[in-house]
Protein backbone atom coordinates (compact mmCIF):
# COMPACT_ATOMS: atom_id res chain seq x y z
CA UNK A 1 0.00 0.00 0.00
CA UNK A 2 2.57 2.61 0.94
CA UNK A 3 4.44 1.80 -2.61
CA UNK A 4 1.12 2.25 -4.53
CA UNK A 5 1.02 5.54 -2.53
CA UNK A 6 4.49 6.24 -3.21
CA UNK A 7 3.97 5.81 -6.92
CA UNK A 8 0.39 8.13 -7.14
CA UNK A 9 2.44 11.01 -5.46
CA UNK A 10 5.31 10.51 -8.28
CA UNK A 11 2.80 10.30 -10.65
CA UNK A 12 1.14 13.29 -9.49
CA UNK A 13 4.21 15.09 -8.82
CA UNK A 14 5.34 14.51 -12.62
CA UNK A 15 1.86 16.03 -13.73
CA UNK A 16 2.57 18.94 -12.01
CA UNK A 17 6.03 19.51 -13.98
CA UNK A 18 4.15 18.74 -17.01
CA UNK A 19 1.83 21.40 -16.19
CA UNK A 20 4.38 23.86 -15.28
CA UNK A 21 6.00 23.61 -18.60
CA UNK A 22 2.74 24.11 -20.45
CA UNK A 23 2.84 27.42 -18.51
CA UNK A 24 6.51 28.07 -19.32
CA UNK A 25 6.24 27.40 -23.46
CA UNK A 26 2.60 28.42 -23.88
CA UNK A 27 3.87 31.49 -26.24
CA UNK A 28 5.36 28.37 -27.88
CA UNK A 29 2.15 26.48 -28.08
CA UNK A 30 -0.58 28.90 -29.21
CA UNK A 31 -0.41 28.48 -32.70
CA UNK A 32 -0.38 24.51 -32.71
CA UNK A 33 -3.78 23.14 -33.89
CA UNK A 34 -3.42 20.28 -31.41
CA UNK A 35 -4.18 22.27 -28.14
CA UNK A 36 -8.11 22.52 -28.91
CA UNK A 37 -8.00 19.15 -30.95
CA UNK A 38 -10.41 17.70 -28.02
CA UNK A 39 -12.57 19.68 -26.35
CA UNK A 40 -15.08 18.89 -23.63
CA UNK A 41 -17.32 21.05 -21.89
CA UNK A 42 -14.80 22.61 -19.33
CA UNK A 43 -11.28 20.72 -19.73
CA UNK A 44 -8.84 20.28 -22.90
CA UNK A 45 -6.63 17.86 -23.64
CA UNK A 46 -2.84 19.26 -24.74
CA UNK A 47 -0.60 16.50 -26.30
CA UNK A 48 3.27 17.49 -25.05
CA UNK A 49 5.77 15.75 -26.84
CA UNK A 50 9.17 14.49 -25.80
CA UNK A 51 8.41 13.48 -22.36
CA UNK A 52 7.43 10.17 -20.45
CA UNK A 53 5.54 8.83 -17.67
CA UNK A 54 7.58 7.36 -15.02
CA UNK A 55 7.53 3.69 -14.63
CA UNK A 56 9.39 0.36 -13.94
CA UNK A 57 11.39 -1.33 -16.42
CA UNK A 58 11.53 -5.02 -15.61
CA UNK A 59 15.08 -6.25 -16.80
CA UNK A 60 14.59 -9.83 -17.02
CA UNK A 61 18.40 -10.63 -17.08
CA UNK A 62 19.94 -13.45 -20.47
CA UNK A 63 17.43 -14.37 -22.31
CA UNK A 64 13.65 -13.55 -20.62
CA UNK A 65 10.65 -14.77 -21.72
CA UNK A 66 10.51 -16.82 -24.62
CA UNK A 67 13.36 -18.85 -23.52
CA UNK A 68 13.36 -21.93 -26.70
CA UNK A 69 13.73 -22.32 -30.01
CA UNK A 70 11.77 -20.52 -32.25
CA UNK A 71 12.25 -18.47 -35.54
CA UNK A 72 12.56 -14.93 -35.67
CA UNK A 73 10.15 -12.52 -35.70
CA UNK A 74 8.96 -11.02 -39.01
CA UNK A 75 9.49 -7.06 -38.42
CA UNK A 76 11.52 -5.05 -40.60
CA UNK A 77 14.22 -4.43 -38.11
CA UNK A 78 14.91 -2.33 -34.88
CA UNK A 79 14.44 1.81 -35.92
CA UNK A 80 17.44 4.65 -35.23
CA UNK A 81 14.74 7.34 -34.63
CA UNK A 82 13.86 8.56 -31.44
CA UNK A 83 10.00 7.79 -30.51
CA UNK A 84 7.65 10.14 -30.32
CA UNK A 85 6.42 9.69 -26.79
CA UNK A 86 2.95 12.09 -25.84
CA UNK A 87 0.98 12.79 -22.54
CA UNK A 88 -1.98 14.06 -22.39
CA UNK A 89 -2.11 17.30 -20.04
CA UNK A 90 -5.64 18.50 -18.55
CA UNK A 91 -6.50 21.57 -18.20
CA UNK A 92 -10.02 23.68 -17.56
CA UNK A 93 -10.78 26.57 -19.91
CA UNK A 94 -10.03 29.18 -16.94
CA UNK A 95 -6.84 28.11 -16.70
CA UNK A 96 -5.93 27.85 -20.35
CA UNK A 97 -7.40 31.49 -19.78
CA UNK A 98 -5.04 32.86 -16.59
CA UNK A 99 -2.17 31.15 -18.91
CA UNK A 100 -2.44 32.78 -21.76
CA UNK A 101 -3.08 36.22 -20.02
CA UNK A 102 -0.23 35.51 -17.59
CA UNK A 103 1.80 34.78 -21.02
CA UNK A 104 0.75 37.28 -23.19
CA UNK A 105 0.68 40.13 -20.32
CA UNK A 106 -3.02 40.83 -21.01
CA UNK A 107 -4.82 43.62 -19.40
CA UNK A 108 -8.38 42.42 -17.62
CA UNK A 109 -11.59 43.15 -20.03
CA UNK A 110 -13.48 46.02 -18.26
CA UNK A 111 -16.91 45.07 -19.50
CA UNK A 112 -19.01 48.05 -21.02
CA UNK A 113 -21.88 50.08 -19.38
CA UNK A 114 -22.31 48.09 -16.03
CA UNK A 115 -24.71 51.74 -15.15
CA UNK A 116 -27.21 50.13 -18.10
CA UNK A 117 -26.41 46.77 -18.91
CA UNK A 118 -28.17 45.03 -15.60
CA UNK A 119 -31.27 42.40 -14.21
CA UNK A 120 -33.35 44.23 -11.91
CA UNK A 121 -34.49 41.40 -9.09
CA UNK A 122 -37.44 42.40 -6.50
CA UNK A 123 -36.50 41.11 -2.62
CA UNK A 124 -38.90 40.74 -0.16
CA UNK A 125 -36.84 42.97 2.55
CA UNK A 126 -39.46 43.69 5.56
CA UNK A 127 -43.36 43.99 7.59
CA UNK A 128 -45.20 47.40 7.15
CA UNK A 129 -48.62 47.88 8.54
CA UNK A 130 -49.46 49.55 5.24
CA UNK A 131 -48.99 48.41 2.04
CA UNK A 132 -51.40 47.12 -1.14
CA UNK A 133 -53.44 44.27 -0.58
CA UNK A 134 -52.29 41.67 -3.06
CA UNK A 135 -48.85 41.68 -0.67
CA UNK A 136 -50.66 41.27 2.64
CA UNK A 137 -48.82 38.69 4.95
CA UNK A 138 -51.63 36.56 6.94
CA UNK A 139 -49.45 34.62 9.04
CA UNK A 140 -48.28 38.07 10.55
CA UNK A 141 -51.92 39.70 9.99
CA UNK A 142 -53.64 36.84 11.96
CA UNK A 143 -51.05 37.09 14.72
CA UNK A 144 -50.94 40.55 15.65
CA UNK A 145 -54.77 40.00 15.54
CA UNK A 146 -54.83 37.53 17.88
CA UNK A 147 -52.98 39.24 20.27
CA UNK A 148 -54.60 41.84 20.19
CA UNK A 149 -57.91 40.03 21.11
CA UNK A 150 -55.98 38.11 23.81
CA UNK A 151 -54.73 41.27 25.38
CA UNK A 152 -58.02 42.84 25.46
CA UNK A 153 -60.19 40.12 26.80
CA UNK A 154 -61.77 39.39 23.28
CA UNK A 155 -60.76 36.00 22.45
CA UNK A 156 -63.23 33.09 23.42
CA UNK A 157 -61.11 29.74 23.66
CA UNK A 158 -64.75 28.06 23.17
CA UNK A 159 -65.76 30.20 19.86
CA UNK A 160 -61.86 30.93 18.68
CA UNK A 161 -62.66 33.14 15.98
CA UNK A 162 -60.29 36.05 15.34
CA UNK A 163 -61.39 38.86 13.62
CA UNK A 164 -58.69 41.00 11.03
CA UNK A 165 -59.65 44.95 11.56
CA UNK A 166 -57.49 47.08 9.56
CA UNK A 167 -55.16 47.88 12.24
CA UNK A 168 -53.73 44.00 12.45
CA UNK A 169 -53.05 44.17 8.89
CA UNK A 170 -49.16 43.88 8.03
CA UNK A 171 -47.95 43.79 4.53
CA UNK A 172 -44.86 42.20 2.75
CA UNK A 173 -42.24 45.26 1.87
CA UNK A 174 -39.43 44.80 -1.17
CA UNK A 175 -36.86 46.30 -2.97
CA UNK A 176 -35.48 46.77 -6.38
CA UNK A 177 -31.61 45.05 -6.44
CA UNK A 178 -29.64 45.70 -9.21
CA UNK A 179 -27.23 43.14 -10.26
CA UNK A 180 -24.88 43.69 -13.29
CA UNK A 181 -24.86 41.72 -16.30
CA UNK A 182 -22.32 40.20 -17.74
CA UNK A 183 -23.23 38.12 -20.48
CA UNK A 184 -21.81 38.55 -23.96
CA UNK A 185 -21.58 37.31 -27.15
CA UNK A 186 -19.36 37.17 -29.91
CA UNK A 187 -20.07 37.06 -33.69
CA UNK A 188 -16.88 35.32 -36.05
CA UNK A 189 -17.18 36.35 -39.44
CA UNK A 190 -15.24 34.36 -41.93
CA UNK A 191 -14.13 34.43 -45.72
CA UNK A 192 -14.98 31.19 -47.28
CA UNK A 193 -14.34 32.02 -50.80
CA UNK A 194 -12.05 29.58 -52.89
CA UNK A 195 -8.75 31.65 -52.04
CA UNK A 196 -9.27 30.93 -48.46
CA UNK A 197 -7.88 27.47 -48.02
CA UNK A 198 -7.11 24.87 -45.45
CA UNK A 199 -4.28 26.27 -43.71
CA UNK A 200 -6.09 30.03 -43.49
CA UNK A 201 -9.37 28.27 -41.46
CA UNK A 202 -6.79 26.42 -39.34
CA UNK A 203 -5.31 30.02 -38.59
CA UNK A 204 -8.63 31.41 -37.85
CA UNK A 205 -9.62 28.04 -35.66
CA UNK A 206 -6.78 28.17 -33.19
CA UNK A 207 -7.37 31.96 -33.10
CA UNK A 208 -11.19 31.62 -32.31
CA UNK A 209 -9.86 28.81 -29.20
CA UNK A 210 -8.12 31.33 -27.73
CA UNK A 211 -10.13 34.64 -28.24
CA UNK A 212 -12.98 32.19 -26.63
CA UNK A 213 -10.95 30.99 -23.87
CA UNK A 214 -10.15 34.33 -22.33
CA UNK A 215 -13.30 36.70 -22.99
CA UNK A 216 -14.91 33.67 -21.50
CA UNK A 217 -13.27 33.83 -18.32
CA UNK A 218 -14.24 37.39 -17.96
CA UNK A 219 -18.12 36.63 -18.27
CA UNK A 220 -21.02 34.97 -16.73
CA UNK A 221 -22.25 34.37 -20.00
CA UNK A 222 -21.16 33.77 -23.62
CA UNK A 223 -22.87 32.86 -26.64
CA UNK A 224 -20.97 32.82 -30.18
CA UNK A 225 -22.44 33.56 -33.63
CA UNK A 226 -21.16 31.83 -36.77
CA UNK A 227 -21.34 33.79 -39.92
CA UNK A 228 -19.37 32.72 -43.48
CA UNK A 229 -19.48 34.54 -46.49
CA UNK A 230 -18.05 34.61 -50.14
CA UNK A 231 -20.35 36.80 -52.38
CA UNK A 232 -23.16 36.28 -50.10
CA UNK A 233 -23.39 35.96 -46.24
CA UNK A 234 -25.28 32.85 -44.17
CA UNK A 235 -25.50 32.37 -40.64
CA UNK A 236 -24.23 28.39 -39.88
CA UNK A 237 -22.87 26.02 -36.90
CA UNK A 238 -19.86 26.33 -35.32
CA UNK A 239 -19.03 22.91 -37.09
CA UNK A 240 -19.57 24.01 -40.19
CA UNK A 241 -17.74 27.57 -39.91
CA UNK A 242 -14.52 25.41 -40.09
CA UNK A 243 -15.41 22.94 -42.70
CA UNK A 244 -17.67 24.90 -45.64
CA UNK A 245 -15.74 26.23 -48.69
CA UNK A 246 -17.38 27.60 -51.34
CA UNK A 247 -15.82 28.90 -54.80
CA UNK A 248 -17.90 32.35 -55.37
CA UNK A 249 -16.43 35.52 -55.27
CA UNK A 250 -16.02 38.12 -51.55
CA UNK A 251 -18.31 40.86 -51.29
CA UNK A 252 -17.60 41.94 -47.82
CA UNK A 253 -20.58 43.95 -47.23
CA UNK A 254 -22.97 41.24 -47.33
CA UNK A 255 -21.50 39.65 -43.98
CA UNK A 256 -21.41 43.21 -42.42
CA UNK A 257 -25.10 43.70 -42.85
CA UNK A 258 -26.28 40.05 -41.55
CA UNK A 259 -24.13 40.94 -38.87
CA UNK A 260 -25.79 43.89 -38.08
CA UNK A 261 -29.48 42.26 -38.21
CA UNK A 262 -28.75 39.46 -36.04
CA UNK A 263 -27.33 41.94 -33.28
CA UNK A 264 -30.07 44.27 -33.56
CA UNK A 265 -32.55 41.52 -33.72
CA UNK A 266 -31.39 39.28 -30.51
CA UNK A 267 -28.21 41.25 -29.25
CA UNK A 268 -29.21 44.70 -28.30
CA UNK A 269 -26.40 46.65 -27.44
CA UNK A 270 -27.76 48.15 -24.44
CA UNK A 271 -28.02 44.63 -23.11
CA UNK A 272 -24.75 42.49 -24.03
CA UNK A 273 -21.15 43.27 -24.29
CA UNK A 274 -20.85 42.63 -28.47
CA UNK A 275 -17.56 41.21 -30.06
CA UNK A 276 -16.95 40.97 -33.53
CA UNK A 277 -13.69 39.20 -35.35
CA UNK A 278 -13.96 38.97 -39.09
CA UNK A 279 -11.30 37.21 -40.73
CA UNK A 280 -10.73 37.23 -44.01
CA UNK A 281 -7.74 37.53 -47.19
CA UNK A 282 -8.81 41.27 -47.76
CA UNK A 283 -9.61 40.35 -51.57
CA UNK A 284 -13.36 42.29 -51.70
CA UNK A 285 -15.49 41.99 -55.06
CA UNK A 286 -15.16 46.43 -55.42
CA UNK A 287 -14.13 49.59 -53.97
CA UNK A 288 -17.65 50.50 -54.27
CA UNK A 289 -18.34 47.41 -51.83
CA UNK A 290 -15.39 48.33 -49.52
CA UNK A 291 -17.17 51.80 -48.86
CA UNK A 292 -20.44 49.93 -47.91
CA UNK A 293 -18.43 47.81 -45.51
CA UNK A 294 -16.97 51.41 -43.72
CA UNK A 295 -20.23 52.98 -43.74
CA UNK A 296 -22.34 49.62 -41.58
CA UNK A 297 -19.17 49.72 -39.48
CA UNK A 298 -18.93 53.63 -39.01
CA UNK A 299 -22.94 54.17 -38.41
CA UNK A 300 -24.46 50.81 -37.36
CA UNK A 301 -21.77 48.29 -35.75
CA UNK A 302 -18.98 50.00 -34.18
CA UNK A 303 -21.95 52.53 -31.72
CA UNK A 304 -22.30 49.07 -30.10
CA UNK A 305 -19.58 47.19 -30.29
CA UNK A 306 -16.72 46.42 -27.09
CA UNK A 307 -14.25 45.43 -29.97
CA UNK A 308 -14.12 45.02 -33.45
CA UNK A 309 -10.86 42.54 -34.54
CA UNK A 310 -9.85 42.57 -38.02
CA UNK A 311 -7.31 39.66 -39.00
CA UNK A 312 -6.58 39.29 -42.81
CA UNK A 313 -4.98 35.98 -43.00
CA UNK A 314 -2.94 35.94 -45.97
CA UNK A 315 -2.53 33.04 -48.48
CA UNK A 316 -0.42 32.67 -51.56
CA UNK A 317 -1.60 34.47 -54.78
CA UNK A 318 -3.79 36.86 -53.28
CA UNK A 319 -2.71 40.98 -52.11
CA UNK A 320 -6.17 41.96 -50.61
CA UNK A 321 -6.68 45.82 -50.04
CA UNK A 322 -9.44 45.75 -47.07
CA UNK A 323 -6.93 45.60 -44.38
CA UNK A 324 -5.63 49.30 -45.51
CA UNK A 325 -8.94 50.41 -46.29
CA UNK A 326 -10.18 49.91 -42.73
CA UNK A 327 -6.52 51.04 -41.39
CA UNK A 328 -7.07 54.54 -43.09
CA UNK A 329 -10.92 54.91 -41.81
CA UNK A 330 -10.43 53.44 -38.54
CA UNK A 331 -6.74 53.19 -37.08
CA UNK A 332 -7.24 55.96 -34.61
CA UNK A 333 -10.26 54.29 -33.35
CA UNK A 334 -9.81 52.08 -30.11
CA UNK A 335 -12.59 49.78 -30.64
CA UNK A 336 -10.76 48.59 -33.58
CA UNK A 337 -7.47 45.95 -33.74
CA UNK A 338 -6.24 45.01 -36.83
CA UNK A 339 -3.44 42.33 -37.34
CA UNK A 340 -1.89 40.56 -40.43
CA UNK A 341 -1.90 37.03 -40.11
CA UNK A 342 0.74 35.71 -42.53
CA UNK A 343 1.21 31.90 -41.26
CA UNK A 344 0.95 30.62 -38.08
CA UNK A 345 4.27 32.25 -36.67
CA UNK A 346 2.08 35.35 -36.47
CA UNK A 347 -0.66 33.73 -34.19
CA UNK A 348 0.90 35.20 -31.05
CA UNK A 349 1.30 38.72 -32.07
CA UNK A 350 -2.53 38.09 -33.25
CA UNK A 351 -3.95 37.35 -30.59
CA UNK A 352 -1.81 40.22 -28.38
CA UNK A 353 -3.55 42.77 -30.90
CA UNK A 354 -7.11 41.63 -30.47
CA UNK A 355 -7.13 41.02 -26.81
CA UNK A 356 -4.80 43.44 -25.57
CA UNK A 357 -6.96 46.26 -25.52
CA UNK A 358 -8.72 45.20 -22.55
CA UNK A 359 -11.69 45.81 -23.87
Amino acid sequence: MKKTNKIESDLNRFRQIVRGRVREELRRHLGHQDMYGRQGKRVVSIPIPHLDLPRFVHDPGGKGLGQGEGDAGSGTGAGKDPGRHVLEAEFSVDELAKMLGDALELPRIEPKGHDEIENRTHRYTGISPVGPESLRHFKRSYRRALQRMISSGAYDPDNPRVDIVRPDRRYRTWKTISHPRSNAVIVYVMDVSGSMGNEQKEIVRTESFWIDAWIRSHYQGLQSVYIVHDAAAKEVDRETFFRIRESGGTVISSAYELTSRIIQERYPATEWNLYLFHFTDGENYSRQDTERCKEILAEQLLPGLNLFGYGQVESYGTSGDFYDALAARFGDDDRVAMSHIPNRDAIVESIKTFLGKGK
